[in-house]
């Protein structure tokens, strides 16, 4: 299985960066992993929150495939404990997917061709975190769902 992890806009944090790749380099030790950057909008002060919404949701869907499972980080996802969610990863694993997409939106969420386009809905928390740190933070989390389907000593329970 291929994960693509999608992303709307670079992070102009170092650190971030500097995580998501020791995590892209360690998941990759398990399945092919890539991160795609989507370019930030430009001229975002003339459009509306729907707007921006739907031109990203276009640029989000240019990057997705027929037979891809997209799953879209939303805080009305379902959430998981971190062993729920290798049990899902595994699932998708079993179930045959080839290329799992994982989409981590804008600052205004999806649109509802997006929404519509979405084979599932993943939260990290009830809690709000800026679109930067989910990227590290989610990146971990798939790293600790492999380690945990392997029996590796990395998570603790």
């Amino acid at each position: 299985m291929t994960i693509e992890l999608v992303v709307v806009g670079k992070t102009d944090s170092r650190e971030v960066e500097s995580i998501v790749a020791e995590y892209s380099k360690r998941i990759n030790r398990y399945c092919r992993f890539s991160t795609t950057v989507l370019p930030d909008l430009r001229n975002t002060k003339s459009l509306s929150e729907a707007q921006q919404r739907a031109a990203e949701g276009e640029a989000i869907l240019r990057q997705t495939a027929p037979g891809d499972f997209v799953a879209l980080l939303d805080e009305r996802g379902e959430e998981f404990r971190s062993t729920q969610f290798a049990a899902w990863m595994q699932k998708r694993m079993n179930s045959g997917t080839r290329r799992l997409v994982m989409v981590i939106g804008g600052p205004y969420g999806f649109s509802e061709t997006v929404y519509a386009r979405a084979d599932a809905k993943v939260s990290l928390s009830k809690m709000t975190f800026s679109h930067q740190i989910v990227r590290a933070i989610f990146a971990e989390q798939i790293y600790r769902a492999f380690t945990i389907l392997n029996n590796e000593p990395y998570h603790h329970e």
